[in-house]
């Protein structure tokens, strides 16, 4: 049984997978990649320092790249950008 749902823009979500970005420094870049036959960007976030992001993969984000120093956490454990 799938888990997905739509949400208000009525993009479906993939399972409710959320994970969270919290900036280390000022300027940490978020960039949200498409899904689909060719990969792009579709959306940037920029976060200073202290900031917390919580995100979800949809059916139009299938990868997000973090540029800086950050920690992400997902249901898999905490990432630090710096290690």
């Amino acid at each position: 049984m799938e888990n997905n749902k739509s949400n208000s823009n009525g993009n479906t979500t993939n399972g409710n997978e959320y994970f969270v970005i919290k900036a280390k420094d000022n300027g940490v870049h978020v960039i949200g990649l498409t899904r689909g036959q060719d990969t792009r960007f579709h959306h940037t976030e920029k976060l200073d320092k202290g900031e917390v992001m919580i995100a979800q993969f949809t059916d139009h984000t299938s990868a997000v790249k973090v540029r800086g120093k950050a920690l992400i956490m997902t249901k898999f454990g905490t990432i630090d950008t710096e290690e």
